[in-house]
Order: C-alpha cells, then structure tokens, then sequence
C-alpha cells in the first residue's frame, strides 16, 4: 500500500482520519471528527462562560471598525468556534471570503459570504487547490474581510500581511498557547513573518481548554504594539474563572482614535452599549446565527442612519 495514511472529510462536513497496517502496528484505524450541527453564536460563548460581555465587546468594537485579529490557543481550544462566533458582528454590507481546508464555518446568511475550500490532489497527483492558492486569488475577488482557517506555512502568512498592509481586514487562527507564542510562532519558522509586520494585527484573542476539566476559556486579549511585541490587556484568572482587565489598552485606543475619530470616552461608551446588547441577546436566548445576523444588520443599519442626521 503506497498510501496507508487518508485524510478527508465527509458531504457534513465531519473529517475523517485512516491509518493502514503495518504503519498502525495494532491495525487499521479510523478516526472521525464530528463538528455541531449548530454553529456556536457569540451568545452560547457568553453564556457557557467562554468569553464575557466585556471582552465580547472589545472583539465586537474591532471588527466593526475592520481590524484584524488573530485567534490562538492549543488543540481543541475552540479557536475555530469563536472565530465563527466572532463572525456574527461582521457589517451585512460587505464581501467576505473565507478560506478553509475543511468548511467549519458558518455564517449568518444576512451576510455577503463567499467560502472557498483547498482541495487535495486526484490519484495521479493533479488537480490540487492550496491554502496559498486560495489566498492569492481571494484578493482578486475584492474582498472587504478574509478569513483563513489556519496560518502554517510562510508564504500563506505573507500574502495574508500584504493584504493587511493594502487595507484588507483579516482573521484567522493559530496553534498557540498564549499571546506571547503567537507572537514567537508568527516570527520564527515555518512562517517566519518580519516582527514589524505584526503591527498590522490589532487584537490576539487565545482561546484554553483545561484537560482536567474540559473548560474552554477565553484566557487572553492582546494588543500588538508597532514593534510587533504582545501586551495583553485582559487576563484569565483561573481561581476567579474570570477574565479580568489587567491594563487599559494603548495602541488599540490610538489606532480607533485615528480611523474613526472616537476619543477615549466616547469608545468606552460604545463598549458599554455592546455590552447592553450582548446582555439583552443572552437574556432573550437568542443564539442563532442567522437570528442574530439579522439584528446586527439592524444595529448597522441604526448607526448609518445616525450618522447622517
């Protein structure tokens, strides 16, 4: 058997892992990943104690005003479902791409989503689709927000920069444990991005799962600085099983400031009201995607017609 080692995924989505004897010396395997038939909301997240309302609405605050983020933490940390989570703020009125080796994500069909998928070679070694390819061409279909699954490799990594630096905004996910990994992960090889690239990302938002207990926690926020280096400014505290703010945050302020004019008042203000929000969908159990898609094309469609009185 030349081939003793499949990996693939299923018509639901599910992947599904093989291993052949003798490289499985006890035997054939299989291994399937299940994922949930209801993609989490950001309400499920605040509601099983993941993330809380504060930090909700600093994720929230970020990607209205189209800053990038970064995702990170261990296996099974839940990376990929907060990036989804996340994805209920974006704005209905803008092109986003997602690129993925498997779909996972899911988003509110209020949104304008257009998800692209890698594919693996044929038998013969044809026909193969990469992440790189992907990216490469995402930017040929005017996006407004791309979203890459995983970052591993360098040349993905420096495309998705680039795009950054041209005015994109962009999220995705890596394998880290902390914000100052991510950082070291994103520096060193195999992606080896220059640190002064970095200050293209405004928040790093880790994600922790406790073995011992199976708890899935938001366990930091950071900003970046323009030199590239990680400060957190909210900090999981596993006594408290709370998330707390360690420090106000600096460049994250300064960089809001400049984009959009809001001064330091008015964007706490604006924290305050997501966190009313965020509350008020909690206490109405709503956690559907697409429900809450449609009450953010709402908030939106509020804040336009504010602005232009």
């Amino acid at each position: 058997m030349l081939k003793p080692l499949m990996d693939a995924h299923l018509k639901t989505g599910d992947r599904v892992n093989a291993t052949l004897s003798p490289i499985s010396t006890n035997g054939n395997t299989i291994t399937i990943r299940k994922f949930a038939e209801k993609p989490w909301s950001i309400t499920d997240f605040v509601k099983n104690k993941t993330v809380d309302y504060e930090a909700a609405a600093w994720i929230w605050l970020a990607i209205q005003n189209e800053l990038s983020i970064i995702f990170s933490g261990g296996t099974a940390s839940g990376k990929t479902s907060i990036l989804n989570a996340a994805a209920n703020f974006f704005p209905p009125n803008q092109r986003i791409i997602s690129i993925e080796d498997t779909r996972e994500l899911s988003l509110p069909n209020t949104t304008h989503w257009v998800p692209l998928e890698t594919r693996l070679p044929n038998p013969e070694g044809k026909g193969e689709i990469t992440m790189l390819d992907l990216v490469v061409n995402s930017l040929r279909m005017r996006p407004d927000r791309i979203i890459m699954g995983e970052i591993r490799r360098k040349r993905e990594a420096e495309v998705l920069f680039e795009a950054m630096h041209t005015g994109h905004s962009v999220y995705a996910t890596l394998h880290a444990n902390n914000a100052e990994e991510t950082v070291v992960r994103l520096t060193n090889p195999p992606i080896d991005i220059p640190k002064k690239m970095l200050g293209a990302i405004s928040l790093i938002v880790v994600q922790n799962r406790n073995r011992r207990t199976g708890l899935r926690r938001t366990f930091q926020i950071a900003e970046v600085t323009s030199e590239g280096d990680d400060e957190a400014f909210m900090q999981f505290d596993i006594a408290k099983d709370a998330l707390l703010k360690v420090k106000e945050p600096k460049r994250l302020l300064e960089t809001l400031n400049l984009y959009t004019g809001m001064t330091p008042v008015e964007i706490y203000a604006d924290i305050r009201e997501k966190e009313k929000i965020l509350r008020w969908l909690v206490e109405q159990d709503i956690n559907d995607v697409n429900q809450i898609g449609l009450i953010m094309s709402k908030y939106y469609s509020n804040k336009i017609k504010h602005r232009s009185q």
